[in-house]
Parts: structure tokens; C-alpha cells; sequence
């Protein structure tokens, strides 16, 4: 199969955050024929670490810039001081629990930030743009059925609906001007870099320390994992492969009860750190529900696998254990994290 189209120049926006510094690392220490330059842009929000990023920091092929997505004249200066002929968006406001709380932010880095991307692609239209989505977009399943890339949208978090906002921006630009436009709707992200407000870390580094393990309801909302490693090369199968205007969903064919996996991550860290599987058991604490959680995600990606050649090589067993073993071995990672929440703690 011929590539679509030749990548050399690549701008990451949201590359020390937890997706894109994956795709980051599996770029610069994976592909030893890419021999262009990869430049990370991010604003280093709560969420940013260029801890990510050590493994690939010296690589002359890498290059970081702080800076916001919703600066326009920046990242216009940024596609042409580099020669960019693609762009992969990551850079966003991920978690539901704070779009709750925090909407407006949500909508000004989800949408406007996307808008402002568009409008350099608009201005500089040799440039491919490849967009990021999420699979909360589509809204919830009942017990059976998945989600398709014609599956409508139906957005129920003021996250959700702010990518799905942004998936609507580039499918109207990419109409509107004719430019070169890919989307990608993924499933529930896991693996090591991840930071610890989403459910998987924070279990681990919950057990781990003998703290509370929070559940949502009874643990009965249904997710379809994808390790993180497995979406970085489907994104970079993409930029090549996906065709100019097209949706592709990327999932891990992994359905599970949330109450599953912290079962799960309880098993294996009782086995990696010595503890009683019953004491971690004890643990599991079973929180009010959030509002408006989604019962069911789950991902129909037959359409990458069948035109990309692409397919999930880990499985959930598999990667969990890879993703508890990271988590309860690195110190310096969570050490340069907490002292990153110290300095944001201090200048509130």
C-alpha cells in the first residue's frame, strides 16, 4: 500500500500531555526512517509534563516551544519557520470531571483553540491536518450495539461536547476551503505517563499507598480501553494512509465494567508490591455518581483495521500489567510531577 502523502515536518500540538507524548516517543524511538523534525508545542498546563518526554529530549530530530494553541500568529510562525506539512492535534481539556466544574475553559482550548489551528491551515493549506477526537462524542450505548464512524453524535459533558464542537470545526473547514483533513475517534486511553486524575493511575497510586479506591456508582459503566502505545501507531499508520476528508474510530476491542479494572489493578498490585489482595479489596469505596455518566462506550474500528491494516497488539491484560509495573517503579516521574503541583499550588 502507497502512502497518501509524504510527512517530513511535523507540529504536535499537546505533546507533553499523556496521547501525544506517546505518539511523541513512539515517532522519535521507533521509526528510525523518519528523518524530519517533530516540534511540540504545548502550553504546559496542569496536565503537560516534558517528563514525558525524557526518553526523546536530546534527539536533535525534537524540538519543544511553550506556547497556546489559541496563539494564532504563533503557531503560523511555527508552521513557517519549520517548513510544516502536517499537524496532529492532541492539545485539549480532557477530563469530564473538570469540564463539569470548569466549562468555559473546556470550550475556549477545545473549540477556539481548534478554530484558531484551522484558520493557519486555512492560510497555509499545504499542511495536512490530523484531529484528535474521542469517542464521547457519539453520546452512550445501551447493552448491546457500537459505535460506527456514521454513528450521530450525541454529546452528554460539556468535554464531550466541546470535541465534538471541534470535530464539526474541521469537517466544515475541510468542506469549505478544500483542505487536507483526517479525524480520529478514539476509546478510553490507558498506560504509563498518564496523569493520575483519570481512573487507571489513580487506582494503582491509590492501592499503592493504601489509599481509598473511589467508584463511581457501582462500578458498572462500561469502557473500551486502548493502550496508549497501540493508538500512537495508528495515529502515525494515519498520517500516511488516512484518506484526505475521512473519520476513523480506533478502539482496543475492550469492553470492561470499571469495577473490572480496579479489580484488576488491585490483583496486580497486591502481586507487585507485596500486599494483601483482601486488605486492597477493603479499599474499593463506591462514590456518588458523577452526573450525566455515560452507561456504555463501545468502538466498532473494522474501518482502520480493514483500509489501514491496523490493529490493537496489546491486550487488556497485557497492558494493564505493563501500566501497574511503570506506575509502582517510577519515582522520578512522580516525583517531578508532584513538585510541578507544588509550583502551581504556589502561584495560585
Amino acid at each position: 500500500m502507497s502512502p497518501l502523502r509524504k510527512v517530513k515536518n511535523i507540529l504536535v500540538t499537546g505533546g507533553a500531555g499523556f496521547i501525544g507524548s506517546a505518539f511523541i516517543r513512539y515517532l522519535l524511538l521507533n521509526v528510525s526512517s523518519f528523518q524530519g523534525t517533530c516540534i511540540n508545542l504545548d502550553a504546559l498546563t496542569y496536565a503537560g509534563n516534558l517528563a514525558n518526554l525524557l526518553p526523546c529530549a536530546k534527539d536533535p530530530r525534537y524540538h519543544f516551544i511553550q506556547g497556546s494553541i489559541c496563539d494564532q500568529k504563533l503557531v503560523e510562525k511555527i508552521c513557517k519557520d519549520h517548513d510544516i506539512d502536517t499537524i496532529i492535534h492532541f492539545a485539549a481539556e480532557s477530563h469530564v470531571d473538570r469540564s463539569i466544574e470548569e466549562p468555559e475553559t473546556f470550550a475556549q482550548t477545545n473549540i477556539l483553540g481548534t478554530l484558531h489551528l484551522l484558520e493557519v491551515v486555512r492560510k497555509l493549506p499545504q499542511i495536512h491536518f490530523h484531529h484528535v477526537s474521542t469517542d464521547e462524542v457519539y453520546g452512550q450505548l445501551g447493552q448491546t450495539g457500537y459505535f460506527t464512524e456514521e454513528t450521530a453524535y450525541s454529546p452528554n459533558s460539556p468535554y464531550s461536547a466541546s470535541k465534538a464542537a471541534s470535530d464539526h470545526l474541521v469537517r466544515a473547514y475541510a468542506h469549505t476551503y478544500n483542505l487536507s483533513t483526517c479525524l480520529s475517534n478514539c476509546s478510553n486511553n490507558y498506560g504509563p505517563y498518564q496523569y493520575p486524575e483519570k481512573l487507571i493511575p489513580l487506582m494503582i497510586l491509590n492501592a499503592k499507598e493504601q489509599k481509598p479506591l473511589p467508584v463511581y456508582g457501582a462500578g458498572n459503566n462500561v469502557r473500551d480501553w486502548l493502550f496508549v502505545e497501540d493508538h500512537a501507531e495508528a495515529l502515525y499508520l494515519l498520517l500516511f494512509f488516512g484518506r484526505k476528508g475521512e473519520t476513523y474510530n480506533i478502539g482496543g476491542d475492550c469492553e470492561k465494567k470499571n469495577i473490572e479494572v480496579v479489580e484488576s489493578i488491585v490483583q496486580l498490585v497486591a502481586k507487585e508490591s507485596h500486599q494483601e489482595v483482601k486488605e486492597l479489596e477493603k479499599l474499593i469505596t463506591f462514590v456518588k455518581d458523577r452526573p450525566g455518566h455515560d452507561l456504555r462506550y463501545a468502538i466498532d474500528c473494522s474501518k482502520i483495521k480493514r483500509e489501514i491494516g491496523w490493529s490493537a497488539k496489546h491486550s487488556f491484560a497485557s497492558g494493564l500489567k505493563e501500566t501497574v509495573k511503570w506506575y509502582l517503579h517510577q519515582l522520578d516521574w512522580l516525583k517531578s510531577l508532584q513538585e510541578k503541583q507544588k509550583e502551581e499550588k504556589a502561584l495560585k
